[in-house]
C-alpha cells in the first residue's frame, strides 16, 4: 500500500484505504505510539471483503503523520506524580485533541458517519469521539482499551518498570532488543508469535518511522487524561468491546468496565489473550467487528 496524505484539524495525517470507496467507511485507530500498519493488511482487507472502506491513519506525532516537535516532551515521571497528586498539568495535547484529529480525517475525506475501531489508546480515542459527536458513529469497536477510572487495577508492575526504563541508547538494535522485550511482556501468551516474525515486524516499525518523542507526548496525554465516564455513558451507536483476559498491560477489568459503562454494549473476553492481535484472532476480530457493525443502516 502507498500512503496517502491529507490536511485535518490543521495537522497532515498519513492514511490508506482499502476496499471500495462507495462503501460504509471503518475508521481504524492505533495505540499509543504504535503506527498504522499495526493494523495488519489481512485485517484491513478482511474487513473489506465484508463489504467495507477501511481507512487506517498514523495519528499525530507517530509514523508518518505530522511530528509535533514544537512541543515540548515532558518528563513521564513527573507527569505521573502530578497525576496521582491531582495536581494541574499542563500537557502538549490532550486526548480530546487526537479525538478532533479523527473527525476531522472523516471530514477531509467528506464522510459523513462511519465505524470506529480502536485498540488501546485509540479504543479511548474512538471512545470520545463516539460519546461527543455521536452523528459522526455508526458503530463503535474498543479492543483491549479502558475506561480510565482510577479505581481499576493498572498494568502489572513489572511490565510498567520495563516501560519506564526505554533504553539510554537509541541506535537500531538497542531498540530492537527493548521492542522483542515489551512485546514479549505484554503480548498474548495463547498466542505467541515466532522470534522471527516478531523482529521482522518491529524492523519494518523502525525502519519505517522512529520518534520516541512522539511516543512520550501521547504517553502523557493518556495519563493527564482522567476517566471517560461521561463520554461512554452517553454513546448511542451499537457498541463492541473486545478485551483479552490475560492482558498484562491494560487488565481485562477496563474493558469490563467500558462495556458496564456504555448502554446496551457487548462483551467478548478472549481467552489467552494478552495486548496485541495476534494472527490467530484476526478472523474473529473481523468476523465481530463485521456483525456489530452490519447492525447498522447507514444514513442516506
Amino acid at each position: 500500500m502507498t500512503e496517502k496524505y491529507i490536511n485535518a484539524n490543521g495537522i497532515e495525517l498519513a492514511y490508506e484505504e482499502f476496499g471500495d470507496s462507495a462503501d460504509p467507511a471503518i475508521l481504524l485507530i492505533m495505540g499509543l505510539g504504535t503506527q498504522m500498519i499495526g493494523w495488519p493488511e489481512h485485517f484491513c482487507a478482511g474487513l473489506a471483503a465484508q463489504g467495507y472502506r477501511v481507512i487506517r491513519f498514523d495519528n499525530r506525532d507517530i509514523g508518518l503523520s505530522q511530528k509535533m516537535d514544537t512541543l515540548p516532551t515532558p518528563a513521564v515521571l513527573k507527569v505521573m506524580l502530578f497525576a496521582r497528586l491531582k495536581l494541574p498539568l499542563a500537557v502538549p495535547y490532550t486526548l480530546e485533541d487526537m479525538a478532533h484529529d479523527a473527525v476531522s480525517l472523516l471530514d477531509a475525506l467528506n464522510i459523513k458517519a462511519a465505524h470506529l475501531v480502536g485498540a488501546s489508546m485509540g479504543g479511548m480515542i474512538a471512545q470520545l469521539v463516539a460519546g461527543y459527536f455521536p452523528s459522526k458513529v455508526l458503530s463503535l469497536t474498543s479492543i483491549m482499551s479502558t475506561s480510565g477510572r482510577k479505581s481499576l487495577p493498572g498494568p502489572d508492575r513489572k511490565i510498567a518498570l520495563h516501560m519506564l526504563r526505554r533504553p539510554a541508547k537509541a541506535d537500531a538494535e538497542s531498540m530492537h532488543e527493548y521492542a522483542m522485550r515489551t512485546w514479549r511482556l505484554i503480548g498474548s501468551p495463547a498466542y505467541p508469535p515466532t522470534d522471527e516474525a516478531l523482529s521482522e515486524k518491529i524492523s519494518r516499525s523502525y525502519q519505517r518511522s522512529y520518534y520516541p518523542a512522539g511516543h512520550s507526548r501521547q504517553m502523557v496525554a493518556i495519563m493527564a487524561g482522567g476517566d471517560r465516564v461521561k463520554a461512554l455513558t452517553s454513546i448511542v451507536a451499537p457498541t463492541l468491546v473486545i478485551h483479552g483476559k490475560a492482558d498484562p498491560l491494560v487488565p481485562v477489568s477496563g474493558g469490563i468496565d467500558t462495556a458496564r459503562l456504555v448502554p446496551g454494549a457487548k462483551l467478548e473476553l478472549i481467552e489467552g489473550m494478552g495486548h496485541d492481535l495476534p494472527d490467530e484472532l484476526i478472523p474473529r476480530f473481523v468476523k465481530l467487528i463485521g456483525s456489530n457493525a452490519a447492525a447498522v443502516t447507514p444514513p442516506l
